[in-house]
């Protein structure tokens, strides 16, 4: 495990950044937007207009972490359920993911902490409240299928947009359209999580464990049937990145190797 480390920890340093990045990027847009001194939460009073604005930003924010550097290094996983996922499918080795979990949890803790320290009152006011995931008026049921539904979307989605020829550079593109229309759709029926790394990262420096339940298993099981069903039907799974690019170190079972060209994975299966 010691010489694992060694070797990848640059990958998986990567990783903690992409997720700490994402929980910038969400603590201050919700602060600018939901917190009540706000300027612009004044020259926008209606709440729907702001989850729009809230949805778009959240959306372009994973999109470009998948396409940085940082993203198609480590592979923009951001998530231990979708890490996992690809564990099942055999694309990366127990103790790589065991690594990218316990990056994934520190990138967005330490993201969070940062936060705090920056934004201070504000992000603690009860209308930004951490960014912490609970759920909504509907209660705990309704945001618990809510939460395994958009799971197993996201899983899928990423599984067939990046195992498909004309699909495979756009995946990050696609994974960015869903979160910002789950972020319109769930976030007032779950807080919108998919992601336990996140929900632990907002939850341990606010003390806030509502209904953690849900969202230490829904993600899990959405994208764990995901990927069990993807595999069923017989479907190719090339590589764990949500985004392969060849000029970057891949440390997974990758299954382009010689069906790569310096331009891009050939997919000789489907052609």
């Amino acid at each position: 495990m010691i010489k694992i480390l060694k070797l990848n920890w640059k990958v998986y340093v990567m990783e903690a950044v992409c997720l700490g990045l994402f929980m910038i990027s969400a603590s201050l847009f919700a602060t600018i937007l939901e917190y009540p001194e706000s300027h612009v939460r004044h020259a926008i009073p209606n709440s729907f207009f702001r989850l729009c604005m809230m949805g778009v930003a959240m959306g372009l924010t994973a999109i470009g972490i998948t396409y940085s550097p940082m993203g198609r290094l480590s592979g923009a996983h951001m998530n231990p359920a979708i890490t996992l996922s690809f564990l099942g499918l055999g694309k990366i080795k127990p103790a790589d993911a065991f690594y990218y979990l316990v990056f994934q949890l520190a990138g967005g803790l330490i993201a969070i902490c940062a936060m705090i320290f920056v934004l201070g009152d504000p992000f603690k006011d009860s209308h930004v409240n951490y960014v912490v995931t609970a759920p909504g008026k509907f209660g705990n049921i309704a945001a618990f299928i809510v939460e395994v539904l958009m799971s197993f979307g996201m899983m899928l989605i990423v599984l067939v947009a990046s195992n498909h020829l004309r699909l495979s550079s756009y995946t990050g593109v696609i994974a960015g359209i869903l979160v910002m229309s789950y972020v319109i759709v769930s976030a007032p029926i779950s807080g919108f999580s998919i992601n336990p790394a996140r929900t632990i990262a907002s939850a341990i420096p606010s003390g806030m464990y509502n209904s953690f339940w849900i969202y230490m298993t829904a993600p899990f099981l959405g994208m764990f049937s995901a990927a069990a069903i993807y595999k069923a039907v017989g479907a190719k799974t090339y590589c764990a990145k949500i985004n392969h690019v060849n000029q970057y170190l891949c440390i997974f079972n990758c299954g382009y190797g010689k069906k790569s060209t310096v331009d891009g994975p050939r997919f000789s299966e489907y052609e």
